[in-house]
Formats: structure tokens, sequence, C-alpha cells
């Protein structure tokens, strides 16, 4: 099999291992990608969000399979012209990607598939805003209806505060508050057919103590010890099979990865939000713990035969990635830094550097975004990856380098299954 990855970023990085490691898979190949990816792929210059060139890329290379890792391309419907090249592509059209593109469509399907998620209002006006600041009250939750990088959702006590981000968004949803703790799923689907990943919990704001404003997430853990056992089938009972019926009936089936973003509530399981991709950085432990080959399982839910091929399986142990961010994150970011120490980690068999935000200056590696970096470790336990991912993490440095200290901690803590909740 011949594959082409399409994006920049840690996700993108962390699928190009994962298929550079499946046997099944004789050529990766990665548009535009970053140093990272050149380890194990060959890098090709082209436009993410131009459709045409990427289709007219994959007839030229031959590949099988294509998958569209970012948002923005799969919204802006990259995907629709490979598929009408004949090749076969991993992401969903542009219709089906308003399931993360527009907050109010996927409210909309939720509701007409019975799908359990907070009540909620969309917005265009100041005053409609305020009104459904009153009546859902505080903690107050508020989300532009388009695409943000992960960074355009405010939750806070703060009324003025919500109120000032609603005036910066064209139409925003305004929702009630759902307490607990939250959890990532990722489900392959075909259209018709979906197959669950392992859960993960990645955390999104900036500091300590999920502190400080949102990013597009700065670490994440895989299998989560504190879930209750048959989350994942109620997930897939009562989320995603219904989903992706009420999809079908609209005519705009769902093929890709459908990311469930949820929160274990005092009244049960509730959807967050829904995107149309793998999460950054949360698929990166969960990639790690996949046993089994991965091109085999995207291809088959391409083609619309995810039922053919057999259902994902994860080895033992855990997985933990801890995200590290450039100078002004995530406001801004600091650009050309020269990153010391990634040579130190070549060889480990525990670790991986997922790039995201890097570049070469010469013969140096330097930041070129906000999230710069990840390191990624398995060990025997969430405590044992996290012990790894952090030793990893202390041979880097680069100027300005900012990074959680906690990522995956509260398995640990004196209260069994307690977890952070981040919004």
């Amino acid at each position: 099999m011949r594959t082409l990855v399409i994006g920049t970023g840690g996700r993108e990085h962390a699928l190009v291992i994962a298929l550079s490691r499946d046997p099944d898979v004789e050529a990766v190949h990665a548009a535009p990608g970053n140093p990272g990816m050149a380890a194990v792929a060959t890098l090709h210059d082209v436009d993410p969000m131009d459709g045409d060139a990427v289709a007219a890329l994959a007839v030229d290379l031959g590949v099988d399979l294509v998958v569209v890792g970012p948002e923005a391309p799969l919204v802006a419907g990259v995907a629709d012209p490979v598929r009408a090249a004949g090749v076969a592509c991993f992401g969903p059209s542009r219709e089906a990607a308003r399931l993360e593109g527009s907050k109010a469509f996927s409210k909309d399907v939720m509701a007409a598939a019975g799908v359990p998620t907070a009540m909620a209002r969309v917005c265009t006006s100041a005053a409609e805003v305020a009104d459904a600041l009153d009546v859902f009250g505080p903690p107050y939750v508020v989300k532009d209806d388009a695409l943000a990088a992960g960074k355009g959702v405010v939750v806070t006590g703060d009324r003025a505060e919500a109120a000032a981000h609603a005036a910066t968004c064209e139409r925003v949803v305004v929702e009630e508050f759902l307490d607990g703790p939250e959890f990532s799923l990722f489900a392959v689907c075909d259209g018709t057919t979906a197959y669950p990943l392992l859960p993960a919990q990645d955390f999104k704001r900036i500091f300590d103590g999920g502190r400080g404003p949102n990013t597009g997430g700065m670490g994440a853990y895989a299998p989560l010890p504190w879930l209750p056992d048959d989350a994942v089938a109620q997930v897939m009972r009562t989320v995603v099979q219904p989903t992706l019926d009420e999809m079908a009936r609209r005519g705009v089936p769902f093929a890709g990865c459908l990311y469930v973003g949820l929160a274990l509530t005092s009244a049960g399981l509730r959807v967050v939000e829904f995107n149309c991709r793998f999460g950054d950085p949360d698929i990166q432990p969960v990639l790690a713990l996949l046993d089994g080959p991965v091109g085999a399982l995207l291809l088959a839910a391409a083609e619309g035969r995810l039922a053919d091929v057999p259902a994902p399986r994860f080895r033992d142990g855990a997985s933990v990635t801890v995200v590290m961010a450039s100078a002004g994150y995530p406001a801004s970011s600091s650009r050309g830094d020269a990153i010391a120490g990634a040579a130190g980690l070549t060889g480990r068999a525990d670790l991986d550097l997922v790039h995201a935000g890097t570049a070469l200056a010469g013969d140096d590696l330097v930041t070129a975004g906000g999230r710069v970096l990840a390191v990624r470790a398995v060990g025997a336990d969430v405590a044992d990856a996290r012990a790894r991912a952090y030793d990893g993490l202390g041979t880097l440095s680069f100027p300005g380098a900012q990074w959680r200290t906690d990522i995956a901690a509260e398995p640990l803590g004196a209260v069994e299954g307690a977890a952070v909740k981040e919004s």
C-alpha cells in the first residue's frame, strides 16, 4: 500500500510514524510535512488547502490512500476532488465536515439524532447572547461557530469575559456548563459502520491545574483508568451510530474520523463537541498503543468496507504525550529559535519525538509555530509512561519553551479516578 498524509502538525507526524511501522505500507508520502516526517516519509510541497493540487499529487504518486489530517482542509472540501480523481480518501466530504465547521450544524444533527449533549442557543446578536447567558448562568460557555484551531471556546465565571468573546465572533453557540471530567473518543467511520479507538484525555489550558487560556492541546494520555468500563460501548450506541444514521438520512454520509468530545457528568455522558478528524495531541498516545495495521483500517473506512476488517486492538500499557510550546503561545508564537537536544532522543524505543511547529534553518532545527514538539512515551502504566515522557522532555530546550508539568498526573493522585475538567 502507498499512502499520502496531508498536513504539517503533530497529528500528521504521528500518523506518518504509524504508517511507516505498518508492514503492509510500502511507501509513505506527506505534503507539505515537517522536518520530523522527513525521516520516515517523502515530502512534497503542496498547498493542503488546494484540493485539486492534492488530488493531482495523489494521482501522480500512484497512492492507494490519502489521509487528510487537519480540520481546515477537510472543512474546505479537499477530500472531494481526491475522491473524484478515483483515489480513496480518509476524511469526510465538505458537507459532512460541517459537523466540525459549524457548531450550530452539529447541534442540529445531535438534536435530530437524539444525542445527549448540552442545551444550547445559537446567537447572532449581543441581545441574543445576553439572553442566553441569563438562561444558562455561570459558568458561562461561549463557542465560536467557526473553526478556531481549538481556541474558540471560553468557559468562565466572568459574564463580561463571556460577552466580550461572543462579540469577537460572527455567530456563537452559548451552552449550559457540563460538570465532570472530559475525554475524547475517536471513531473510525465508513458512513455506515464505526469502530472506536482507545479513549484519551487531553489538557487544553496553557498552565498547570487547568489555568490560563485554551490552546490546541498541551498533552494527552491513554488509557483512562477512571473511565467506566461500559463508557465506550455507551458512546457508540447513543452517540456515534445515531449520528452516522442521521447524516446518512440527510444524504451526507460521514466517512472518516468522528472525534467525539465528551463529559462524564453527574447526569451521565454528554457530548461537548464533534470534530471531523483525529485530535491533536490526544490521537498521539492512542496511535502509540494501536496493535495492528493502521493502513488497512483507514483504507477500509475510505472504501466503505469497514465491516470487512477486524476491529482495532490495543496493546497493554499506557502512553503519555507532553507538548512543548513556543514563547508567547497561545496568544502568539516565537519562530526561528534553535531547538537543542532532539538528536539525544534518537534510538529510544520507548519514546517518539513528534514534530509540529518546526522548520530547518540550514542544518539547524528551529521553532516555526505555537506547539513546537511533543514527546510521546509508552510504558507499563500511566505512571511509567509519564515518567518516561518527562525524562525525554528534559533533554530538549529552546528559548522561551513552555510546557505543563501535570500532564496525566491525576490518575496518580490520592483520590482514585480523579480528573481535571478542562473545557
